[in-house]
């Protein structure tokens, strides 16, 4: 009996990372990027990240203010093509502060070999939506 490659379950893999996130583990959120992978917050005006180093860097610094921190997926979608796109409502509260601080955020993964080598988070769900869609579809 031949043995065929597993094709990694993408959105499971998704919502793994986003677990490990709420537990705070930088190194297990890491871990489901290459290693020459880009965290681009371009279209949030916050930069690019290169480099799973870099981007284990600034998961800490992300994390650091805040004494709660919590991510549910709300949406996660394989589009095929190796792409994925997630919606996530967070809710922030800062140490010592009283107030929460919620947000939606999209996010448009890519893939390859069942490891994030781009991830681009957007504030705005639709324009994340259709750019994760054409992504999609030219890699098609």
């Amino acid at each position: 009996m031949s043995q065929e490659p597993m094709t990694p379950d993408l959105v499971e893999l998704v919502r793994k990372a986003f677990e490990a996130a709420n537990r705070r583990d930088v190194d297990a959120v890491v871990s489901y990027y290459a290693q020459d992978a880009v965290w681009d917050m371009s279209t949030m005006g916050l930069g690019t990240f290169n480099g799973r180093a870099a981007i284990r860097d600034h998961f800490e610094d992300w994390f650091a203010p805040y004494e709660a921190w919590h991510s549910k997926v709300e949406e996660v979608r394989d589009l095929g093509n190796d792409i994925v796109f997630t919606v996530a409502y967070e809710r922030a509260r800062m140490t010592g502060g009283s107030g929460v601080i919620p947000r939606h955020v999209a996010f448009v993964l890519e893939f390859m070999d069942g490891l994030i080598v781009r991830a681009a988070p957007y504030s705005d769900i639709d324009q994340a939506r259709t750019a994760a869609e054409r992504l999609a579809e030219e890699r098609g």
